[in-house]
């Protein structure tokens, strides 16, 4: 059975799917319903997760392994299989189509793929997927539809904006719903949930192009300290906020700590792609990640929790001074001091 986006949090209320297929090429939404569906099922007491990636060298008798690894003492499992191409291949396509004639109990089969093509909608092994389970396609959002995307994102963090400031925001992200959704992150970590002007959301986009935050985070992953010391100084001089850096930082170090602990090259390119990571950005990451260790990473986060209760005030001492030892910490600077 095919639905749209929308209506999956319907279905799930009705039934659980024995199989869930979700395809297409906007990672935010991909994302998000597939985390619908594991929390849907999380509440059904499947409490056991398997994770496959498919790609080249996937073995797919993998995955009726997985399906017969049953006894009565057993959780009920889900099977979240990643499919980054899109189409599963021939020995790929005959897994799924006998996993779909031989469902086995107590098992949820969740697959994230890539867009899939009209040829391949025609396949044996989609219309067994269709027959048995539940398949979404997702699409680009443009016009009215990624400004009810934006408004919703917005409502769900109490946000309420003027009349034109939804608008404004969906020009400036220009469909690309991950930019979206960290907007309005940045927008709930400085206004919290309340009535935004027009203006509030033209000062923090033009904070974002006017000073670059982000370039503060690559110099640190680059391990360009004196180009740290200068960005911290000018986003300071100019009067910044300082919860946007924080977030920027904390925001790329769970980047970092998720990279690491990924096992394997597909697990690794999915957290890359969920977090809209491409091109030479990928080569820091991944160098980053190899350079610094679990130790500095979550020392960070300390730094990010000091600063945090600095802005707040709920502790003394200057936020930026803080907010400049986490950046030197990530650029693998040591740096003296306390981090309590």
């Amino acid at each position: 059975m095919q639905i749209k986006p929308q209506q999956l949090a319907g279905a799930l209320q009705k039934i659980l799917a024995p199989v869930y297929f979700i395809s297409g090429d906007e990672p935010q939404q991909l994302g998000e319903l597939a985390d619908t569906i594991r929390r849907s099922a999380k509440e059904r007491d499947f409490t056991a997760r398997e994770i496959f990636f498919a790609d080249k060298l996937f073995d797919w008798k993998q995955l009726n392994v997985s399906a017969d690894n049953f006894s009565i003492f057993s959780d009920k499992k889900i099977i979240d299989l990643r499919l980054p191409s899109g189409t599963p291949g021939a020995e790929g396509g005959k897994a799924l189509t006998a996993y779909c004639k031989h469902l086995p109990e107590d098992t949820l089969l969740l697959i994230t793929a890539g867009k899939v093509t009209k040829d391949a909608q025609k396949s044996s092994w989609f219309q067994a997927l269709d027959k048995v389970g539940c398949v979404i396609q997702i699409w680009p959002l443009a016009g009215q539809d990624l400004l009810r995307w934006i408004q919703d994102r917005m409502q769900q963090r109490g946000i309420i904006p003027e009349p034109g400031a939804v608008k404004l925001l969906a020009d400036r992200v220009e469909g690309n719903l991950l930019a979206a959704a960290q907007e309005i992150e940045k927008l709930y970590v400085l206004y919290g949930s309340a009535k935004l002007s027009t203006q509030q959301i033209i000062d923090v986009v033009a904070d974002s192009s006017r000073y670059d935050v982000f370039k503060l985070v690559e110099s640190a992953l680059s391990g360009q300290a004196d180009k740290v010391l200068k960005i911290v100084s000018s986003l300071k001089a100019e009067g910044i906020a300082s919860a946007i850096v924080l977030w920027a930082l904390i925001r790329e170090t769970r980047i970092l700590i998720a990279y690491k602990a990924a096992q394997g090259q597909g697990e690794k390119e999915l957290i890359l792609k969920k977090n809209g990571i491409w091109g030479e950005r990928k080569q820091l990451i991944d160098s980053s990640a190899k350079r610094l260790t679990h130790v500095e990473l979550n020392n960070v986060l300390v730094l990010g929790a000091k600063a945090d209760r600095q802005i707040k005030g709920q502790q003394q001492g200057d936020a930026w001074e803080t907010l400049l030892e986490a950046s030197l910490v990530l650029a693998s600077v040591s740096v003296l001091g306390k981090t309590g």
